[in-house]
């Protein structure tokens, strides 16, 4: 009968076809990847694109930037390139690749120049990436350039090695898509003599990059990176290859380790030393247990400690991995050859010498059937190797249970019963297949004690009662002998199958309801957002499954504090603050049943992620004394604990996150603030000290005309600095929440009017006009805030209207609502604006003609009018060019009209 084993490994993978025919039914991608700029990929690509063109594949350019070089503007002649598309972004006409020009002439190939641009507003996809994506998925091969550090994964790197935090980065999802990646390379002192030479920037420019940027030791860190981002992805794509083909391997080309594991406590240290060694051949590496049909008979210690080791594995940088297979040698061989791994690390034979006579050990087995691969045959070191967390497992629940033997009794008894019936009508060694019958039972029902113990009660009942010389236990018949012996033979490994299914299939219900409980707690958690939320999810999980009693602390003030409890409970005596102090402070576990401090009366285990501890756990039980966990409960502790810790820090990650926002934020309000102080306070007080100092010196030799000018200019720019310092004081009470406005019933006209006359000087120049109706209902408003929310509008609006245009204030009814419009006849708010004109600080792109401002007025416009539980809305007129702010303020029914009032 063929292996199906070895029929498996002879097949290719399927993942590994699946992936090789998406790559069939797209364009393919080339990437010419550098460590910085101006090492020569645009120059590269145009040259790789020309040896196409002469191919005759029908090359077109995308987009291409030469910087200026002359050897690269060079290179484009002669190719076909497509127009840039123009778009319109604030004022100014950007040019970006005309995506849909490129698909409509659908080349053979596109060169696209910087794979990590942003494009502008407007455009179909916001990156260029992205745009690939499309070509590809559309047919068209393409050509790109990509310097190494807009690669997402490498940013942080990046940013620590040359001190820049790069903004366009491009996701390594769109590397791992590319089919080739060509590296281009040049040695740090060649690219600075380019630098030198004007070859890569203009002389300023490149004297600030030599200064800061292009350093010799930069260079030579970035230059590393981009060899081992290009040598990874180049192994990737060896494995997918070996893999579509069926290839077993290893080639040599990469360095991969495995280390093998087991139950036994020196397992631990052939993890540390697989991890020095993937380190020194700087590799990656993974642990790898296979469980056999021998796994089911093992201790629960034993499960603990292939447990423990494969949490070290991860704590190390390792994949930890869990196989079934018939062998260990033949499983790990097959593993090996489907990943490429060239280095195998095992633990030497532990069988006694003898028996090695008789059965091969797995080592020999690897070492005889490795072929290319490396094994490593390590002693290891069993005292040193521990891998365990420090707390003493709880002893087992007793396996007697007098119960089952009782039972196993009773089905002996029925066997002896019927087989007295039977054993008129068969012969006795069929009546064996009775007794038989029930050891079967036995083990299906109570498992392997009670079966043997229903084997040997049968045994001695079928001896008894059915072999001659009958009702003694003496057997006469060799015969009989030879079937008494037979039954027993039978009965023993039958009992033993049947215990280890039984076995097996207990074990994989509880592992199922297990996995469901797990599977149910991280959907719980995921779906949480906050801290609190977390934390209570985790003490009622842990609390329920493993019927114990839970508190959890976090670090706050520089200690821990107790921050939730199922049941609810925060006192903890000295022994507890102690223990879990100890906890968090060594990422160990301490308390009772732990190696330190075990005087405690809970258990306290830190909850540890990839990074660090992000807090302590700690756990008591209606048992006062001895460990709290088996084997078995300590590991489900530890994935409810790893999912919770996850959890956790991604609350936290979310809050800094958040903060850092609010730090940026406060930054920008700050540095605006700032900026606008210097100017409009500068600018009225330059105005006023330069009014004020003429007339004081030269007042008695002046005209009255100048005099009343000079005083005019004080008034108006005083007034300007009143309102200025005003708008500053109402948006700290918008901000800090303090707005309280003092409603009443008033009739918008008269609010419109005030603020028209209020407004008089600023709307010099300009045809100011009202429309109100005299039947328009009153509302339900602050008089002195709605008057300086349509003192804002109107202001804004003489400031950005053209001289002698019409600024005009409509009310009407619509809907239920009262609306008042500011309508004016300027150029209008560009459409990417008109979400963030009310932004604190923001303004439209000024022209010239417009006098200075401070961001402030529309902002404090909407603190005003949602204060008074009404919307204000930002658009552009129809009729004709000009922008037009729309109030709106819900209309009561009790509210009496104008002319009922008279």
């Amino acid at each position: 009968m063929p292996d199906d084993r070895s029929d498996q490994a002879a097949r290719p993978s399927p993942d590994a076809l699946l992936v090789k025919a998406r790559a069939e039914t797209r364009g393919r991608l080339k990437i010419f990847l550098g460590a910085a700029p101006g090492v020569g990929k645009t120059y590269e690509m145009l040259v790789s694109g020309r040896a196409k063109l002469a191919d005759g594949v029908d090359v077109v350019v995308g987009v291409v930037e030469t910087h200026g070089r002359k050897e690269t503007q060079a290179l484009l002649d002669g190719f076909s390139t497509i127009p840039r598309a123009k778009v319109q972004y604030k004022g100014h006409t950007l040019e970006e690749m005309d995506l849909d020009a490129i698909l409509a002439r659908k080349p053979d190939l596109v060169l696209v120049d910087e794979l990590a641009h942003t494009n502008a507003e407007g455009s179909r996809h916001p990156k260029r990436y992205l745009d690939v994506k499309e070509l590809l998925d559309r047919g068209i091969d393409v050509y790109t350039t990509l310097n190494i550090q807009h690669v997402e994964s490498l940013n942080d790197v990046v940013s620590q090695i040359t001190r820049i935090r790069v903004r366009e980065t491009v996701p390594d999802s769109v590397i791992d898509l590319a089919d080739d990646i060509e590296i281009i390379d040049l040695t740090p002192d060649d690219l600075i003599k380019r630098l030198h030479d004007g070859k890569v920037y203009v002389p300023k420019t490149a004297e600030r990059a030599l200064s800061n940027y292009f350093t010799p030791g930069n260079l030579t860190a970035l230059r590393e990176l981009a060899l081992r981002k290009t040598a990874q992805r180049v192994d990737d794509q060896l494995v997918s290859h070996m893999q579509a083909h069926a290839i077993s391997g290893p080639w040599a080309a990469g360095e991969r380790v495995l280390v093998s594991i087991d139950q036994h406590p020196r397992s631990a240290s052939l993890v540390r030393y697989a991890t020095r060694m993937a380190s020194r051949l700087r590799a990656p590496w993974s642990a790898v247990y296979i469980e056999t049909n021998q796994s089911v008979s093992l201790t629960e210690e034993q499960r603990d400690t292939i447990a423990a080791t494969l949490r070290l594995a991860e704590r190390l940088g390792g994949e930890a991995l869990t196989l079934p297979g018939a062998g260990v040698a033949e499983e790990l061989l097959r593993h090996a050859s489907a990943n490429n791994v060239t280095h195998i690390v095992v633990g030497s034979p532990v069988k006694a010498p003898w028996r090695q006579w008789f059965q091969h050990s797995p080592v020999d087995e690897l070492i005889r059937r490795a072929g290319g691969i490396s094994v490593h045959v390590i002693s290891g070191n069993e005292k040193g190797g521990n891998a365990g967390r420090g707390v003493k497992p709880a002893p087992a629940l007793p396996a007697f249970n007098i119960k089952a033997y009782v039972l196993a009794t009773i089905y002996v008894a029925a066997a002896l019963a019927f087989s007295t019936v039977l054993d008129q009508v068969l012969d006795v060694r069929n009546l064996a297949l009775v007794f038989l019958m029930a050891v079967l039972t036995s083990a299906v029902l109570h498992g392997l004690r009670p079966a043997l113990y229903s084997c040997i009660l049968g045994a001695l009942a079928f001896n008894f009662f059915f072999l001659p010389p009958r009702f003694t236990l003496t057997i006469r018949d060799p015969e009989s002998v030879v079937a008494f012996f037979f039954f027993i033979g039978v009965a023993v490994i039958a009992s033993n199958l049947t215990a280890t299914v039984q076995r097996q299939a207990a074990a994989a219900r509880q592992r199922a309801r297990t996995t469901e409980d797990l599977y149910l707690f991280s959907r719980k958690l995921a779906s949480t957002g906050t801290l609190d939320d977390v934390l209570w999810a985790t003490a009622f999980q842990i609390a329920s499954m493993l019927k114990v009693r839970v508190v959890l602390l976090l670090p706050e003030g520089g200690t821990i504090a107790v921050k939730a409890g199922y049941p609810p409970d925060d006192t903890l005596d000295d022994a507890d603050i102690a223990a879990a102090r100890w906890a968090w402070e060594h990422n160990h576990a301490a308390g009772r049943g732990a190696d330190t401090l075990p005087g405690a009366k809970r258990l306290y285990v830190p909850l540890r992620t990839g990074r660090t501890a992000v807090g302590v756990i700690g756990l008591d039980s209606d048992r006062r004394d001895g460990p709290l966990f088996t084997p078995e409960q300590q590991r489900l502790l530890d994935a409810l604990a790893d999912q919770a810790a996850l959890a956790i820090e991604r609350i936290q990650l979310v809050a800094d996150v958040d903060r850092a926002k609010l730090a940026a934020e406060a930054d920008r309000l700050r540095s605006a603030l700032l900026t606008s102080i210097s100017h409009d306070l500068k600018t009225p007080l330059a105005a006023i000290l330069g009014a004020a100092g003429t007339l004081r010196d030269y007042f008695g030799s002046m005209p009255v005309e100048d005099r009343n000018d000079l005083l005019a200019t004080i008034i108006d720019e005083s007034e300007r600095l009143n309102r200025f310092i005003a708008n500053l004081l109402d948006m700290t009470k918008i901000e800090s929440g303090a707005m309280e406005p003092n409603d009443g019933l008033h009739y918008p006209g008269d609010i419109a009017g005030s603020a028209l006359r209020r407004a008089a000087k600023i709307l010099e120049g300009h045809e100011a006009q009202m429309i109100m109706p005299a039947d328009l209902p009153m509302v339900r408003v602050d008089p002195v805030l709605f008057e300086q929310a349509l003192f804002n509008l109107l202001d804004n609006a003489a400031k950005y209207a053209p001289e002698g245009s019409a600024i005009r204030i409509e009310g009407f009814v619509d809907a239920g609502n009262v609306v008042i419009q500011i309508a004016d006849e300027g150029p209008g708010i560009p459409p990417p604006d008109l979400t963030r004109v009310f932004d604190t600080f923001y303004r439209v792109r000024k022209r010239d003609q417009v006098r200075a401002g401070t961001g402030l007025g529309l902002s404090i416009c909407r603190g005003f009018i949602e204060a008074m539980g009404g919307t204000i809305d930002a658009g552009n007129r129809k009729d004709r060019c000009g922008a037009v702010f729309t109030i709106r303020l819900p209309e009561a029914d009790d509210i009496p009209k104008l002319d009922e009032l008279k």
